[in-house]
């Protein structure tokens, strides 16, 4: 007989790609809604890919002095972590699992996302490493420099999932200076890209990628 986790991880899990950039509010309010409709049965759990207009958003733990010139919209938000910045050329993935059917361990989940980000930039040529009290992907730089190219930032309801992780591809990456993204200001740290390591890579690939890692970590897709 198959555990309960194992079940609910054999139900397809439906993978959505948005076109167009999405409002940060608008897509707030559309995984908070899938959330509810989850969590009483009323839909699949989802996996939703998108792009969102420059901006700024503010985790649990953000620090007002982290934010150093609010050049784009500034929103607060329930996830965990600290400040990060969303804009074209980043892939966000934002993943609504039922770990109360699956595995009801949010550290165990945070530890299968960071895989599925290592595993997506492993099919680039690219060797992302987690790092002990730092949330994200690190690059190790020949210079001892260390350089963020994915962040993550859950939040649970209901031991449903939402927000998740975001993959930076080729943004500008000078977006990033009106912020110390995640709180980290030591000098020796910063962020990086595929673009920026090398990796001129097509969205539509990257997509692949994540669906593909994605359903060797958290078992079958919708269609595919």
């Amino acid at each position: 007989m198959l555990s309960t986790a194992l079940m609910a991880a054999q139900i397809p899990v439906e993978w959505k790609v948005d076109p167009s950039p999405v409002p940060y509010p608008e897509a707030v309010r559309e995984m908070e809604a899938r959330v509810e409709q989850i969590r009483q049965q009323h839909a699949a759990e989802r996996v939703w890919l998108l792009e969102h207009p420059p901006l700024y958003t503010a985790g649990t733990s953000a620090k007002d002095a982290d934010l150093l010139d609010a050049r784009f919209p500034v929103f607060r938000t329930g996830r965990g972590g600290q400040f990060t910045y969303h804009g074209p050329g980043q892939r966000v993935a934002y993943v609504m699992l039922d770990l109360k059917r699956r595995k009801p361990d949010a550290r165990a989940y945070v530890h299968d996302l960071e895989e599925w980000l290592i595993r997506v930039l492993r099919r680039f040529g690219v060797a992302g490493e987690r790092r002990v009290g730092r949330i994200g992907i690190w690059i190790p730089r020949s210079n001892g420099r260390e350089d963020k190219i994915a962040a993550i930032g859950v939040r649970l309801r209901h031991w449903i999932t939402f927000h998740g992780v975001s993959l930076n591809v080729a943004p500008d990456l000078s977006h990033f200076s009106g912020i110390v993204p995640c709180g980290v200001r030591e000098e020796n740290f910063g962020v990086t890209s595929l673009a920026a390591l090398g990796q001129n890579v097509p969205m539509v690939e990257v997509d692949e990628a994540l669906r593909r890692s994605f359903a060797e970590i958290f078992g079958p897709i919708a269609g595919g």
